[in-house]
């Protein structure tokens, strides 16, 4: 995949936080946040102030610019080099129950809650959480200019891809393997002929519009 002139993430924020005395710093980024089906996810990873790093720089990059083989290519090496990472969701019941932005903010306190560590700086991709103590910051394309932000964005990207591909077994109908649960014109055909799964998010519009329409089988 060709990155155009696109500049990769480099460590020059951290480098400036941990100069600052930070010393934990966590990226955080999300995934799944427009998909029509299944969970999204979070994921926040805690580097090292030291040059293991620095194999990693220039080749990590915010997940939508990477392929899926590049994606799943660098997680064993981003979990190896970091202090602490977490990964975890919100369920598309908590989406449509709560609505997708609150449901991210609660993916990203579980992810927050599995670390080992307890960071004492977040930096985040357009978000801003509440109901967290510690110091945060929200930085536009935050996941194609901070490492660690990018970093979390990989994690949190092949964690959904893997759940979506266990859920394409059980709902074959949706292809959701290729589609991972976004609207394509696939995706869609699926859901005019079969309806709608216990994965859909009810809550979404083009979701909500299918869900009494009949089956094209009926």
């Amino acid at each position: 995949m060709k990155h155009l002139n696109i500049a990769p993430p480099d460590l020059s924020h951290e480098k400036a936080l941990w100069k600052a005395g930070f010393r934990f710093i966590g990226g955080i980024d999300e995934a799944g946040r427009g998909a029509w089906a299944g969970p999204v996810f979070a994921a926040v990873v805690i580097l090292a102030d030291c040059e293991a790093n620095m194999p990693l720089v220039g080749y990590i990059r915010d997940s939508k610019q990477m392929t899926p083989n590049q994606r799943t290519k660098w997680v064993k090496p981003i979990k190896d080099v970091c202090l602490d990472w977490g990964v975890a969701y919100a369920s598309n019941v908590e989406i449509d129950s709560h609505g997708i932005v609150p449901a991210t903010y609660l993916a990203v306190r579980r992810a927050l809650r599995k670390l080992r560590k307890k960071p004492d700086y977040l930096i985040l991709d357009y978000l801003t959480v509440s109901g967290i103590s510690i110091p945060q910051e929200s930085l536009v394309r935050g996941d194609q200019r901070v490492f660690s932000i990018a970093a979390a964005s990989i994690l949190a990207k092949t964690a959904r891809d893997e759940y979506m591909i266990k859920m394409g077994r059980i709902y074959q109908a949706y292809s959701f393997p290729s589609n991972k649960g976004y609207g394509t014109d696939q995706h869609q055909r699926a859901l005019l002929k079969s309806g709608i799964c216990d994965i859909h998010r009810v809550s979404f519009k083009p979701i909500a519009r299918i869900k009494n329409r009949p089956h094209a089988d009926d």
